[in-house]
């Protein structure tokens, strides 16, 4: 290495250091340590603030209001006793340990106690834990969940050690979202929901680790003096101690966080296979579901329309290895030919019909400012959705090479009752018309064209009265 390129590795090195040098702005150790155990307490005020915290976020769950559960995060104080835990783990602080965790397990109680009495009490309408909703969100840790907590521990330390404190607490207590799995554990006793007491009771021990984790390491990081004895044989007791509870804490913790990176990458795979190869002209998927698990798994796929044989079906499951999945796909479909399975067939249509001008109307409906507006808007999508079904503009272009004269064209699937033996069937409706008058032969064409063309059992095609419609 000449000396010119020692320069500039040397200026390189000098700028990254300067630039991310802890030591600036660091407050006294000592002061440092005195904050972060004075902020374990949990009497008086503190307690207070808590539970009035805790009610707030519970109102924020039960109305499924994400702007009241950040209010209510930002007055938490359950952030002090976690930090000092991974304070007092760092520099062999028992007392501070246990001081921590003592008012942790007290503000734990209580906040499960407060949340729990106030959805006895409540009088606004309940919240059920629904997929999407912020209750169920608490319920269940992801990997996320970790990233989220250990990166909180780190930048609360590190803003707790400076001389000019920051906003950085308040938005590791919002980001870490220690109060959310309390209430809704809270909600879970309540309404004897265990499943999801626990659910929500494991969320928040991952976030309390992950963030005394990141607490530890900027700790040792910052090289805090370390507690002394004068007993040496009492010293080695306490690192000892130490480093168990460390370690029986942290490898459950780093398993369990591998699993969920393992999970994540499942779901995402999922979500890329049903994507990419459950795509029909005349089917959809109503609705899917992944459950992870070390054997590799399953995946329910529920699918809409159009019965797709076994073969393509065993064919396109086959295909899951190439998305590195290795799990069970197990496929029901929502129409057969069978009377029975026919009638559910039209009462799924039915639901699905109700469900998207619903959603449409919700997603879009701040929006909309007048009346013309939303009508427009659910035509718009009524014809999306019936294009997908169809491919009305390829085919009305095929037959316009065949006939010159053709004005406009149509397809759509229709329900025909009989009304003799009261049963339903559903059939495939075209209609075509054009500028000059056609013979029979021509209409007959088409739709022999048409069943074809769009491989339907049969077809029922609407012309024109008289040539000109």
């Amino acid at each position: 290495m000449d000396i010119q390129t020692r320069r500039v590795w040397k200026a390189l090195k000098d700028f990254f250091k300067d630039r991310f040098n802890l030591k600036q702005d660091q407050e006294r150790e000592s002061v440092t340590k005195a904050d972060i155990a004075k902020g374990t307490e949990f009497k008086g005020a503190n307690l207070w603030i808590l539970m009035f915290a805790i009610i707030i976020a519970s109102i924020g769950l039960n109305v499924n209001s994400t702007a009241v559960i950040i209010g209510a995060m930002l007055i938490s104080p359950l952030m002090g006793p976690i930090m000092g835990i991974g304070l007092g783990v760092a520099v062999y602080d028992i007392p501070l340990i246990i001081k921590g965790g003592r008012n942790l397990l007290i503000a734990v109680i209580i906040s499960i106690a407060t949340s729990t009495l106030y959805f006895l009490v409540t009088p606004l309408v309940e919240v059920p834990l629904s997929e999407g909703s912020e209750l169920f969100i608490r319920t269940s840790p992801t990997m996320w969940d970790v990233l989220i907590a250990f990166s909180g521990g780190l930048a609360g330390i590190i803003a707790g050690s400076r001389k000019e404190k920051s906003n950085a607490i308040p938005g590791v207590a919002i980001a870490t979202a220690l109060m959310p799995p309390l209430c809704t554990a809270g909600y879970a006793l309540a309404t004897a929901q265990w499943y999801f007491f626990f659910g929500a009771m494991y969320l928040f021990f991952i976030n309390c680790v992950f963030i005394s984790v990141g607490t530890f390491l900027i700790v040792r990081l910052l090289k805090y003096r370390q507690k002394k004895f004068d007993n040496p044989k009492l010293s080695k007791r306490v690192h000892t101690i130490v480093t168990v509870a460390v370690i029986v804490t942290m490898v459950p913790s780093i398993l369990l966080a591998i699993n969920l990176v393992r999970k994540t990458i499942f779901e995402r795979n999922v979500k890329t296979y049903i994507a990419a190869e459950y795509q029909f002209p005349q089917t959809q998927v109503l609705d899917y579901d992944s459950d992870y698990n070390d054997d590799g798994g399953t995946i329910e796929v529920v699918l809409f329309g159009k019965k797709i044989d076994e073969a393509t079906l065993e064919i396109i499951k086959a295909k899951k290895s190439e998305y590195k999945l290795r799990c069970e796909v197990v496929v029901t479909q929502a129409y057969d030919d069978e009377e029975e399975d026919l009638k559910n067939f039209e009462r799924i249509s039915q639901s699905m019909k109700e469900g998207l001008i619903e959603d449409l109307y919700r997603k879009n409906e701040e929006a909309l400012e007048s009346k013309d507006e939303r009508i427009k808007l659910l035509e718009d999508e009524l014809f999306k959705l019936q294009a997908s079904q169809y491919p009305v503009m390829d085919i009305s272009e095929e037959l316009r090479v065949q006939y010159d004269d053709l004005e406009d064209f149509t397809v759509m699937d229709g329900y025909i009752r009989n009304v003799q033996d009261d049963k339903m069937d559903t059939v495939c409706f075209a209609r075509v018309s054009f500028v000059s008058e056609q013979t029979d032969d021509t209409y007959e064409r088409i739709r022999k064209w048409l069943q074809l063309r769009l491989d339907v059992d049969s077809i029922h095609l609407i012309r024109p009265l008289t040539g000109n419609p």
